[in-house]
């Protein structure tokens, strides 16, 4: 069976969390199969082959929803193709673990997967990846103590805030948003730069003024915090800044949380942007077929892992560019088209 070292979170059939381990022996291992371009795509693996997902925090929607593609990867394969799915600090640095045959895929925000096309923001050139789909939206929740003094991102000025992991598509937002309300990220704030869990706890014992997070809802550990925390923390509108965000990425839209997703007293407006699955762009067409067509044909059982699944749609799937879908891809998508 061919493996790459990957650090596990194993498989989740019923999505239970289980420590990350190291896979392998140590070092770069061979990938999972490269393409070869001159072969027809049968959608079909006929190899034992095991595939490493690069998710992102433990608590996020990205890690739920990753592991529970990984288990239904064999039943979809008939056995032939396993997934492994890994915490990460999500969308950065997926997608340089990916193109260093770390993973074969990778969740990602759009505006960083089109960064990574095209060798802007931090990609000092364009990556070699392509994307199997869009998928589900990521909503901005940007959350602050209720006794902080923050009604806007301006007000963050001089305050403790949480911008997400480091080489997360997180913190690539939160330092756009931070900059298009006229703050330096690098000195006008006391930037964290924390996954969610500890931001979580920040926010619980006071030490975190507020944070940022780019996920789908609902996220647990935002669920976790306005559980246990409802009357000392509050979300932020942010919707006045997509004007100049719009202008840096066409990605980002306007969105709503919905009141009843987190409790809330009111529906909140913010800034939502999709994912996207990627992969190499020399992945086996086959294994990137098999994967595609098993995002789309088991989406009842990913939105059991979390209702934002439900958000994988058909008909958005190819609305990709200009990061190029990966043949592979393309034959699934073409497949599933002509059968619904």
């Amino acid at each position: 069976m061919r493996r790459i070292n990957v650090r596990i979170a194993a498989s989740l059939g019923a999505v239970t969390l289980l420590t990350a381990g190291v896979a392998g022996c140590g070092g770069r291992q061979k990938s999972a199969a490269t393409d070869d371009t001159s072969s027809a795509v049968g959608c079909e693996v006929t190899k034992d082959t095991r595939v490493g997902i690069a998710t992102g925090n433990a608590t996020g929607v990205y890690y739920v929803v990753g592991n529970a593609l990984a288990g239904q990867l064999a039943t979809a394969s008939g056995g032939k193709l396993t997934g492994t799915a890994a915490e990460t600090g999500a969308s950065v640095q997926n997608i340089e673990q990916l193109v260093a045959g770390q993973y074969d895929v990778a969740f990602s925000l759009f505006d960083t997967a089109v960064n990574a096309t095209q060798g802007k923001g931090t990609f000092k050139g364009p990556q070699p990846v392509k994307a199997l789909a869009r998928i589900y939206d990521n909503y901005t929740q940007v959350v602050v103590r209720a006794d902080a003094g923050i009604t806007s991102v301006a007000e963050m000025k001089g305050k403790k805030i949480s911008t997400g992991s480091p080489k997360s598509g997180t913190e690539v937002i939160a330092q756009r948003l931070l900059t298009a309300a006229g703050l330096d990220p690098a000195k006008d704030i006391q930037a964290q730069r924390l996954d969610l869990t500890k931001t979580v706890d920040g926010m619980k014992d006071g030490s975190i003024d507020g944070f940022f997070w780019s996920g789908g809802t609902p996220t647990g550990g935002v669920t976790d915090l306005f559980t246990t925390a409802a009357d000392k923390v509050k979300f932020i509108d942010i919707s006045s800044l997509l004007p100049k965000m719009a202008e840096l990425n066409p990605a980002y839209q306007a969105g709503t949380i919905a009141k009843d997703v987190y409790q809330t007293p009111a529906d909140v407006p913010t800034i939502v942007v999709p994912n996207v699955l990627l992969v190499r762009d020399d992945l086996d067409a086959n294994v990137a077929c098999v994967i595609t067509r098993t995002v789309f044909e088991k989406k009842d059982a990913l939105s059991q892992a979390n209702p934002a699944a439900k958000g994988i749609d058909l008909t958005n799937a190819r609305k990709t560019d200009p990061v190029p879908l990966h043949r592979g891809a393309d034959t699934a998508l073409t497949k599933l088209n002509a059968a619904s």
